[in-house]
């Protein structure tokens, strides 16, 4: 991606339920949980690159003995200064006492990280700061066990300020408004209540320690998390671990964001994503399911494992950016889906090019849009063939062998041309500086185009043109081709979103700004000021009435003209090459990824009513020349 933007984090999830005996007989380590949550989160570190954390949950332990255990780093590598941490403390203990490394009750009770059940988060700071303590997992304590918790998850709110605001009017007083203190002490309230309705079911014929055991048996956290989700209204995988032994992984209703599990006879595990579990624990595709959207996977302390409905499932929306980009590329489902993307934008550019293709270069943006560029040489391919088929019918001699040499011959021309130079992001946290910071991203081959050439460059997507413009354009352009073609694999970046991506800002996206230049160049501009009155007319009102009238913005103009004109905006003076830009269509996005449904950044349509608040409160924004994020 050449506009790299940050998104969402990702979760690992392990609850063991053999004693730490049955591990080491059989994996030859005691630390084999330790390791398969390296390896999760290391198989998940596309999903976070600001912070990473891991907690852990003992089970059985005396009072007055460390039952749960937390790390978090926000150094330049965190899961790995996150495992260096728990090895060294690890190595630290056993260079102490050498004669126990074989002990597994000593190990268990000395060895900190060492723990029944984990929880572990790789985090993309969407905004806000990236300091320590703004790293997941976050811990709530108490002095009784039913009432700590441990949360880390991959969601944003759209209704933080509402949830928070119901916190307050209940009495709490909460040390940080952020969606993560927000939902955690949102869940304490209700584990609070759940203690307390317990505790008085059985106070007349039960001790205060007995009750205490009794609330870890008895504990609902099906009703927990009911009571506590009931107003939540965004894209969520929350994850969760209460003191005595009780954990889940819960997934919005629209199914936004995802989750995976397996479970078996040894373990349950959840994770972001599906090659992560795959990988770590050498399974295949079709052992891993998939969260359902709405539900929640509960792991009981005594080792029940059952998948319960919270929330009554929506419309299926699954974030489609995740199978464009986000998500890792190795997923079997996942890459077809992105060849698909790549084969079905070759009609377009067979159309651009005049189907010339001889005289054309095809390349691609590093890395992550490799496997659509392969999903589009295949498409050409299967094109040359058609071609050549039909031209050594023409031929009047078929004993020619030159001339059917000739032919089969031409093949596509693939280049690496593009180059990226160093690790430098186009996205930081600060937007001040990006200008100065994009320039020098890529590099580029050079002696491989001449002026007779058409440039084919694809990239997965298209979100600010930062670095088209800045970076990529400048330095494919003293190439000399004739024309230079941009693909994005993905449609047109139109709207903002709310669910953990940072796409926030309307006035960000190259699509819009080239809608707004449309207009002013049509004599439309008054249309700018409708919109953003029947945006304050809406301020007010409750999130399910709100209309997205931004989608009036685009109305006047066809996809293409958008096109045409973000062309003209990537470009600059002097440029030699034609520029064309070319996006890939809603309709072969859905047919490309048919479970992946979620589109609001493309067409406007949200799948929480809380999405055209934020698209509401982002015009007004950009209309008051507010240089802030819409939630």
């Amino acid at each position: 991606m050449s506009d790299n933007i940050k998104h969402e984090c990702g979760i690992a999830l392990a609850r063991f339920f053999k004693p730490l005996s049955y591990y080491r007989e059989k994996y030859q380590t005691c630390f084999y949980g330790i390791k398969k949550m390296n390896l999760l989160m290391g198989k998940q570190h596309n999903r976070g690159q600001d912070g990473a954390g891991i907690a852990g949950i003992k089970l059985n332990v005396n009072p007055g003995d460390r039952y749960i255990y937390r790390t978090r780093s926000n150094s330049e590598s965190p899961i790995k200064g996150v495992f260096d941490t728990v090895y060294k403390e690890i190595d630290k203990i056993l260079s102490k006492n050498p004669d126990k490394i074989n002990d597994v009750n000593w190990l268990e009770a000395n060895i900190p990280s060492l723990c029944h059940m984990y929880l572990g988060h790789i985090r993309y700071g969407t905004f806000g700061n990236n300091d320590l303590d703004s790293v997941h997992p976050f811990l709530r304590e108490n002095n009784w066990k039913t009432r700590n918790i441990v949360i880390g998850g991959n969601f944003n709110m759209t209704n933080v300020s509402e949830l928070f605001k119901t916190l307050v009017e209940i009495g709490q007083y909460p040390k940080k408004k952020s969606d993560t203190v927000t939902i955690m002490e949102n869940i304490g309230h209700f584990l609070d209540e759940e203690n307390d309705f317990i505790y008085q079911k059985y106070k007349g014929s039960n001790t205060k320690k007995e009750i205490s055991s009794i609330i870890s048996r008895e504990m609902d956290v099906e009703r927990v998390l009911k009571r506590a989700s009931k107003k939540w209204d965004g894209g969520y995988v929350i994850a969760g671990m209460f003191g005595h032994g009780d954990s889940f992984v819960m997934r919005d209703p629209n199914g936004i964001r995802p989750a995976y599990y397996y479970r078996d006879e040894e373990m349950v595990v959840v994770a972001s994503e599906r090659p992560a579990i795959q990988t770590a624990f050498g399974l295949p595709f079709e052992k891993i399911e998939e969260l359902p959207r709405g539900s929640a996977i509960i792991i009981k302390e005594n080792n029940e494992v059952y998948i319960t409905e919270i929330k009554k499932p929506e419309e299926h929306k699954a974030c489609s950016f995740e199978r464009i980009y986000f998500s890792r590329g190795n997923d079997g489902e996942i890459y077809k889906e992105r060849k698909s993307l790549g084969k079905r934008l070759l009609p377009q550019t067979l159309k651009s090019i005049d189907s010339d293709v001889g005289n054309t270069i095809f390349s691609y943006i590093p890395n992550t849009s490799e496997v659509a560029f392969l999903g589009m040489i295949e498409g050409v391919n299967d094109y040359l063939n058609e071609w050549k088929r039909s031209e050594i019918l023409k031929l009047s001699d078929l004993k020619n062998t030159e001339k059917i040499d000739d032919i089969l011959k031409i093949k596509p021309r693939v280049e690496k041309i593009a180059i990226k130079d160093a690790k430098l992001r186009s996205f930081i946290t600060q937007d001040i500086g990006r200008k100065e910071m994009v320039a020098h991203i890529y590099d580029t081959t050079y002696g491989v185009v001449d002026n007779t050439n058409n440039l084919v460059v694809l990239d997965d997507s298209i979100v600010r043109g930062t670095t088209l413009r800045n970076s990529i354009i400048k330095i494919l352009d003293k190439l000399n081709p004739k024309k230079i073609i941009i693909l994005s694999s993905a449609p047109q970046i139109r709207y903002p979103d709310c669910y953990g991506i940072d796409m926030a800002k309307l006035e960000d996206f190259v699509a819009f700004r080239a809608a707004v230049k449309l207009l002013e160049e049509n004599g439309q501009s008054s249309l700018l000021k409708d919109v953003y009155d029947k945006c304050l007319e809406q301020v007010d009102l409750p999130d399910c009435e709100i209309i997205n009238y931004v989608k009036k913005v685009y109305e006047p103009f066809s996809v293409d003209q958008i096109s045409s004109k973000i062309a003209e905006l990537i470009s600059y003076n002097g440029i030699k090459a034609k520029v064309e830009v070319i996006y890939q269509t809603i309709d072969n996005l859905h047919e490309a990824c048919p479970h992946n449904r979620g589109d609001w950044y493309f067409t406007g349509d949200y799948p929480t009513p809380g999405g055209n608040r934020v698209v509401n409160r982002s015009f007004i924004n950009f209309i008051e020349r507010k240089n802030e994020r819409a939630y």
